[in-house]
Parts: C-alpha cells; structure tokens; sequence
C-alpha cells in the first residue's frame, strides 16, 4: 500500500492548521485502506461476528462528516444519509446493491461540505444547530472529535484491509 498520498502535517503550524492537517491526513488515510480494492473486497467483513467493512466506514464517515460540521456546526437541516431511527446502524451495513463509487463520491462531498461549514468559522465558535446530547461545542472540539472518530476507525480499516489482501501501513 503506498502511502504517497497521504499528507503529512506541520510539525510547526499554529493550532488551526495543525488540526486541519491532522483532519486531512486521516481522511487520505481511509481513502488509501480503500484503494485498488474492488467491490466485493470493499464489503469484506474482517473477522466473524463483525459486519464492519471497508466501505461501511466510508458510509459511516460520510455520516459523521454530515452530522458534526452540517447539522451541528452549521445549523443545516440535513438528515442522515445511511441510517436512521429504525436503523441506527444502517451505515456500516452495506449490500450487494451499494457501490463504493456511490459511497466515495457521498463521503467527498460531506468532506467538501465540511470543509466550507468549517472555514468561515473560528476555533472558538460555537455550533448553531443541535446535538442530541443538548451540549454545546466549539469548532475546536469537533475538529478534534473527527480526529479522534477517523483515527478509531482507521484502525479498524488497517485490520480489515489486512485481512483482504495482507496490505499494511499508513
């Protein structure tokens, strides 16, 4: 597995480039346990009794993506993509009728949609939509807890894609 797309953070940059380029490099992370694979390996459970795949995390992250910077961070009335209320875990579930050009291409626009909710925005503002937890949340904290949510999953990622194809690193 190459790692040659996967950017590497400053070691000097002040905080908010710092956790941008930390977001950045996890998100080239998943992406790269993802390449050359087909689909059928991308719906791959690593081990039994899991039913967590590669392409599940893309939808799972597509969502979280969603969630935290459009429906919390900015405000938007944007529903779950994967899942819902009767499924709560209806993300990481995939079938034999979902692709993972459909999947990447929905995670990519959640990242870009991200990307643009976060931008105008300081570290310290706070989020203009609801969480269920009735907390607020600056952006530093959600940027942080995407951080944490893709480097969580990326481990998995690493395990699942060893599993395909033997394939390790970044």
């Amino acid at each position: 597995m190459t790692t040659s797309k996967i950017p590497s953070p400053s070691t000097t940059a002040d905080e908010r480039a710092m956790l941008e380029g930390w977001l950045e490099q996890h998100r080239a992370v998943l992406a790269a346990k993802c390449a050359g694979l087909d689909d059928a390996q991308l719906r791959e459970a690593s081990v039994p009794p899991s039913d967590l795949t590669l392409m599940g995390l893309v939808r799972h992250m597509a969502d979280v993506e969603r969630g935290w910077f459009r429906r919390v961070l900015a405000g938007e009335d944007a529903p779950p993509i994967h899942y819902g209320d009767d499924d709560l875990d209806g993300d990481f579930r995939v079938t034999e009728q979902d692709t993972f050009e459909t999947a990447y291409a929905t995670w990519q626009h959640e990242i870009e949609r991200a990307r643009e909710a976060a931008a105008s925005r300081s570290l310290d503002d706070r989020n203009l939509g609801a969480h269920r937890s009735g907390e607020t949340f600056n952006l530093r904290w959600i940027m942080t807890h995407m951080i944490e949510e893709y480097a969580r999953h990326n481990g998995h990622a690493d395990l699942i894609r060893q599993s395909i194809d033997g394939a390790t690193g970044d």
